[in-house]
């Protein structure tokens, strides 16, 4: 049990660390969304303009200090960036900040990104419940005869996300057998996102994920709810975090893994 815990320990730190990195989710200070006027974005120098469907226009001049990723100095004159909808933004450094250029349902959005944020200074980590062995418990996992795209809504209206469901989870907790839909995880694995009866009162209201290992051949894996956690948009309203997908709400309580973050921003 010792050595459980201490592995459970130290992934926390690793967890609150990354939380904690100088431009990660606890720096966002801005979400704009972009049209087609005269660019002109409230805190940043330059302008940042819709240019069409596929790309956003970003003209600066060498003293604005706006430097897009791969180049040796600051631009002086107008780039055209072309981020994909749904991944990862294009990441444009501006001093110590640095402005993500992302893509969301047809929308260009850009989000700033300030090591300075109080946000993250004021950050002392997240509130969760102490590690409990009876939360790690065996699953099976059932895939698709074929992997599905899903549409779901986010915690931003009128943005949707459409991750890939591969299978379904099963699983006893609270007396009773729960089934969620997985999601591809990014890095492999599957990916849990669900609501339960904490959610809106001692967990956050938009859900929370758990992030499981690949299952194994014949579909056995450990569910271990001691790392259920919180999703950007639980620590900041600047991000557009996908809600869990349909039929991915438990009518019992998760009281394990992370609860409602503090929220300094809003103090």
């Amino acid at each position: 049990m010792t050595s459980t815990l201490t592995a459970h320990d130290a992934w926390r730190t690793a967890r609150e660390q990354t939380l904690r990195e100088p431009h990660g989710w606890l720096s966002l200070t801005a979400l704009h969304w972009l049209d087609d006027g005269d660019g002109a974005v409230p805190g940043l120098p330059g302008t940042w303009r819709a240019a069409g469907p596929d790309e956003v226009a970003v003209t600066a001049v060498a003293d604005d200090g706006i430097v897009l990723p791969g180049a040796t100095g600051p631009l002086d004159g107008t780039a055209h960036v072309r981020p994909v909808d749904g991944a990862p933004g294009v990441m444009v450094t501006v001093g110590e900040r640095v402005v993500e250029i992302a893509r969301r349902t047809d929308a260009w959005a850009l989000r700033v990104r300030d090591p300075q944020a109080r946000t993250r200074t004021a950050f002392t980590g997240v509130p969760a419940w102490p590690y409990d062995p009876a939360a790690v418990v065996d699953a099976v996992f059932t895939p698709y005869d074929a992997p599905r795209t899903v549409t779901v809504d986010a915690v931003v209206a009128g943005v949707q996300h459409f991750p890939t469901a591969v299978g379904e989870v099963a699983f006893n907790w609270a007396g009773a057998p729960q089934r969620l839909v997985a999601l591809a995880g990014k890095d492999g694995g599957l990916s849990l996102h669900f609501r339960d009866a904490t959610s809106g009162d001692t967990t956050y209201g938009g859900g929370r994920i758990l992030r499981t290992d690949d299952p194994a051949p014949d579909g056995t894996l450990e569910v271990d709810l001691n790392r259920v956690v919180n999703l950007p948009c639980a620590f900041t309203a600047h991000a557009t975090c996908p809600l869990p997908p349909a039929g991915n709400t438990l009518d019992v309580a998760v009281e394990a893994g992370e609860k409602s973050p503090l929220r300094p921003d809003l103090a």
